[in-house]
């Protein structure tokens, strides 16, 4: 009994360990707190751990342990626990690359990308997540399908619907 468990711990941590820093980037987007996304990969990586004997072998790894991270969250803000996100503070911001670029190209670079995130954080949750999982992450339709518990066609829709939002809220702030 105790090789099974050694062996079913070494399993996961041979799947779950490379999506470590994916699933931390996704939580920080839907947390948008560098704190809150660390409890909750760290949550999930535990409540994965726990119902890993419910996996099964010859599915998709990557989606079964996104939508834990994904349900984890959602049930993190239901009840009494629901806050407002907050936008990132400097200190969680993502630092720009050294390049070859001049001052002003870099600087347009940055702002364009404080932007785009700006924009993305308007997004109602349900767009921000299938923009992030499709785009970021580069999931498939299928995984993202099974990721969020929808069918492909609602992944579509949803992903066609999320980009037209995001391309408006640029018009807005551009315009």
């Amino acid at each position: 009994m105790e090789v099974s468990k050694e062996r079913t711990a070494a399993t996961f941590e041979e799947l779950a360990m490379p999506l470590f820093y994916q699933l931390y980037n996704f939580a920080q987007w839907l947390t948008q707190n560098r704190t809150e996304a660390e409890d909750l990969v760290q949550e999930t990586y535990v409540k994965a751990l726990k119902g890993f004997s419910s996996f099964q072998a010859d599915t998709n790894f990557r989606a079964w342990i996104y939508r834990i991270l994904r349900n984890t969250f959602l049930t993190s803000r239901t009840g009494l626990k629901a806050t407002a996100t907050v936008p990132l503070d400097e200190e969680g911001a993502l630092e720009t690359p050294a390049s070859a670029g001049t001052p002003e190209s870099i600087f347009i670079a940055h702002a364009q990308e404080q932007q785009l995130q700006s924009a993305m954080e308007e997004l109602p949750l349900h767009f921000r997540e299938i923009l992030l999982l499709c785009e970021v992450e580069e999931m498939s339709y299928q995984e993202i399908s099974e990721a969020l518990s929808i069918p492909i066609g609602t992944v579509m829709s949803r992903l066609s619907r999320a980009r037209k939002a995001l391309r408006d809220i640029l018009k807005q702030k551009i315009g």
